[in-house]
Formats: structure tokens, sequence, C-alpha cells
């Protein structure tokens, strides 16, 4: 039986540096070579689409001050030309400062180590908005079958932190692009989740940049939204405050909606899920042993 499961990437828990070999002093030197900013081209499917203009000319006076300090890596796409695995900003900032070359690490890195190189560089040094961040945590899971337990431990951060940011991606679209353009921030997002009908997660949206609202004015009337719709489903008398607690606890851990429900003697805990991938996530960590 086991032969049949797919066998997940253990390389992501081992971090960046075991994607791309670390640079030792003695072979450094050896290794870097300087190659001319015209031969080289950006990958098409770097995770990050937007630069920090304000960054990236700091970096470019830095640059024309002391030089670039750490070499990007490449991939040779033919004798003269190469495709950037790792240093897109550097690249760019040598561009601005008007370099002719840029010192290099040649590395004949297969396309798809490419990819997970480029989501996990940008993941560790938080350089994606919180969309750009939830995509690259969906395309890590759907290409390269890895748990979000792998993914916190290879970006340092909390497995409810990547359920919950992968969760944005379920907003109605209009929702989604006002978190990209920064109108509203992602601990908004978060609060609209709980509002199942996608057109008063718009509506609240909307409002939340006319009358700037805080996240938190948002949780309660996302939360008196919800308790309104569930009271039209049922006459059953209010929870208790500790079932609240430990739904929004578990809704936490999972990264979905969790709702329990009891009577005198028995009960029971729904969660929901969207799709076939948050099932399988779900499953994941139910499974998992300590």
């Amino acid at each position: 039986m086991e032969d049949n499961i797919p066998k997940r990437s253990k390389r992501l828990g081992r971090g960046l540096s075991a994607l791309i070999p670390e640079i030792n002093e003695e072979v450094d030197k050896k290794e870097i070579i300087q190659i001319k900013l015209s031969n080289i081209h950006p990958n098409k499917n770097q995770p990050r689409k937007e630069f920090d203009e304000e960054k990236l000319k700091a970096l470019s006076e830095s640059i024309k001050s002391v030089g670039v300090l750490q070499p990007i890596v490449l991939k040779p796409k033919d004798k003269e030309n190469y495709m950037i695995i790792a240093g897109e900003r550097r690249y760019r900032a040598s561009l601005l400062a008007g370099k002719k070359e840029i010192p290099a690490v040649i590395k004949d890195i297969p396309i798809k180590d490419i990819m997970e190189i480029a989501l996990i560089e940008n993941l560790q040094r938080e350089d994606l908005n919180a969309i750009e961040e939830a995509l690259a945590y969906k395309g890590l899971i759907d290409n390269y079958k890895v748990t979000q337990e792998e993914i916190s431990e290879a970006v340092g951060k909390s497995r409810p932190h990547i359920a919950n940011t992968i969760r944005l991606l379920h907003l109605q679209k209009k929702v989604i692009d006002m978190i990209e353009s920064g109108d509203i921030t992602p601990g908004h997002g978060k609060a609209l989740l709980r509002i199942e009908d996608s057109e008063k997660q718009l509506e609240l949206a909307i409002k939340i940049v006319k009358e700037g609202l805080s996240v938190r004015a948002v949780e309660e009337i996302a939360k008196k939204i919800s308790e309104n719709k569930d009271t039209k489903k049922s006459d059953r008398k209010p929870k208790d405050i500790y079932i609240l607690d430990v739904e929004e606890r578990l809704s936490n851990i999972f990264g979905t909606k969790v709702n329990i429900s009891r009577s005198k003697k028995k009960g029971k805990i729904e969660i929901t899920y969207n799709n076939e991938d948050e099932l399988n996530d779900i499953i994941s960590m139910m499974m998992e042993e300590d």
C-alpha cells in the first residue's frame, strides 16, 4: 500500500539553502563570474509581481557605492543567455544603477526546482503581498504536493498562518483585488471570510474603505451578519461562550469554518471545506502524529 502513496518533497523542510547549494568561501571565489546584464532574463513564473520602487532605488544607490555584495544565481538558457533563479531585486537594482555586469553563480537546476526556489526565497524574505503569498503557498501545495506543515518549517511561519492566508483566496474576487492593492488589509480580509454571501463581503469591504473601519470593528459586523443568518436557519438557544471559543480555536487550526452542535447527551463537530485540496489539508492535519 505504501508504495502507491505519492512521496512529498522533504527539501522544503530544510529551507532555501537545501535548494540552492550554499556558496562556501573557497569554492565561492572560483564559481562567481561577471555576467552582462543584457544576457540575463527574469523568470516569467516568478511569484512576486510587484517590486517596491523606493526599496529598489535605495538598493541601486547602495550598488553604485559598494557594488553587489551577494552574487545572483542563474540558470544557463543557451551559450550566452541566462534565467534568474534567485536575486531578481539585485538584477533590477543593478540596471537602475547603470551597471553593465553583475556577479553571478551559474547552476543548471531543473525548472521544477527553480519554481520552488523562487517561491521560498520570496516567502522567507516576506517580499510578497498577502495575495501573492497565498498563491505561492497554494502553488507549492498544488504543484509539489507538500503539506502546510512542510511549508511552515521552510518559511518559518505557523501552520494556522499558512492556512488562514490561503483562505484569503476564497474571498470575492473584487475583495481579493482590494487586498492586493492595499485598500484593505489581510486582517480585514480574514474577518470578511466569516461572511458566506460574496455580495455582502464586497459591501462591507467598500464600507471599510469609506469609513476607515478597524479589523476589530469588521469582525464584530461580520459576526452579527453570520449570527443573523444562523438565527434564520434555527430557533435553538444561543451557544455558550465555551463552545464559541472552541469553534474559534478549531477554525484557526484548520483554516476553515467549524460548527459544534450538541444536545444533552451527545453532539457533533462539522468542519466546512470548499474544495478537495482543503479536505486533504484537514485530513493531513488530523492524521499527523506528535
